[in-house]
Order: C-alpha cells, then structure tokens, then sequence
C-alpha cells in the first residue's frame, strides 16, 4: 500500500465514523481533494485510488493542470475569484464554492455556456481578513442567481477562523447550517450543499451538516 493509499485510508475511516456518530449515510458526504499547488502526478495517483472530486485555489493551475489529468475528473474552485478570472473559470471548473459577491455572480453567468452549480462563500465570524458576503448580504446574492441564465446556488460555504481545537469550529458551522434552513425556509430555494470542514475539524462538519469536506494535508501531506 502506498503511503497515499494509508493517508486516504484514514480519511475515509474518519468521514465513516463521523457519519455513523452522526446517524448519516457515508454517500451524505463527498470527500473533496484538496490538490492546490500538487502536481497533476499527485491528482492522477489520486484518481487511481478512486478519488473524482478536486477542490484548488486558482483558475491558472488548473489551466495547466486539468489537460495533464485524467477525464472524468470534477475541478472544483475553492480559492477566491477574481472578476477578470470569470470567463476561463465559468467553463472550466464543474462546481464553484466561492462565489462571494454580486460582481462574481454576474461574470460568470455571462461567460458561462450552460447551467454552472455555485455555492455562496459566507463569512459566518465577520472576519475583516476573509473572503466571503455577510451573513445578512447573502439572500440578495441568492436571488439575483435564482434570476441568472446560467448560474444554479446548491448551497453555501465557509471557512471559520482557524483553531487547533476543532471544537472551537462548531458555532460557525452551525450558523452555516442554521443560515441555509432560514434562506430555504424564506426563499422556497433547495440548498442542499454545505462546503464545510478540513483536515483537522471533518468529524465536527460533518456532525453540523457538511455534505463536502476539504481535505488537502491529511492526503496528500504538508504542502511544501
């Protein structure tokens, strides 16, 4: 067994045991891999241990990445986008989890060619250092895409301020959570994606809802 294989090992007894503590069925919960800054060597050793769902920080990498990699892959845009990046990222990427303002939205449903699933970044602790709408900015974003052409919101995600306890997580994955059931509740909208949850806090995502977990350390090692 390579030392991948070990590494993917641990990570899905951990999602099944978080699952099953959760009382949640395993196919609840997609393992994204965090492939950011690897090289399309580490994705393709990845994809032959079954691995189909790639999560990276930027519209250049994958450029160069995705034609080096196997077909039938899913690139999912987890960084930042800027609004001059949208019309390479709209056809390139099968999911986008960082759509963050009003701008973003409108950029890439005019330079997508069809139905593109975004998830809403929120930032939940109204940190002035992140990315991501105000919790109380997010109903606008989502129902100017309810009136796009192309862009379909499946969900929301977020990325809490970092903390070695991963308990220290949970308020802000709740009010994720606890944010989506009120827009589904208000807006009649099916939300039912939350990108939520890392290497060191998936048990406690996964306890709160995630249906997509970021694993990128706990795979394919620090990044250098």
């Amino acid at each position: 067994m390579s030392e991948f294989e070990e590494r993917l090992e641990k990570v899905e007894a951990r999602i099944e045991a978080a699952c099953r503590a959760a009382g949640r069925a395993r196919e609840s919960v997609r393992l994204l891999a965090v492939s950011k800054t690897k090289p399309s060597e580490a994705v393709e050793e990845a994809a032959r241990c079954g691995l189909r769902f790639f999560g990276e920080n930027k519209v250049q990498e994958v450029q160069h990445k995705r034609p080096l990699c196997a077909e039938g892959l899913e690139w999912h845009l987890i960084g930042h986008l800027q609004s001059n990046k949208a019309k390479v990222a709209a056809p390139l990427f099968h999911m986008i989890h960082s759509v963050d303002s009003l701008k973003i939205l409108r950029a890439l449903d005019a330079h997508a060619e069809q139905t593109l699933p975004i998830l809403l970044q929120v930032n939940v602790a109204g940190e002035a250092a992140k990315f991501g709408l105000a919790p109380e900015a997010v109903r606008a974003v989502l129902e100017a895409a309810n009136a796009s052409v192309h862009c379909e919101v499946r969900g929301l995600m977020v990325i809490p301020p970092f903390s070695p306890d991963a308990e220290k997580t949970r308020e802000f994955f709740r009010a994720l959570r606890l944010l989506r059931d009120r827009l589904e509740e208000e807006t009649g909208t099916p939300l039912p994606e939350l990108s939520m949850g890392m290497s060191h806090d998936l048990e406690v995502a996964i306890e709160e809802g995630s249906t997509w977990v970021r694993i990128g350390t706990d795979l394919f090692g620090a990044r250098g």
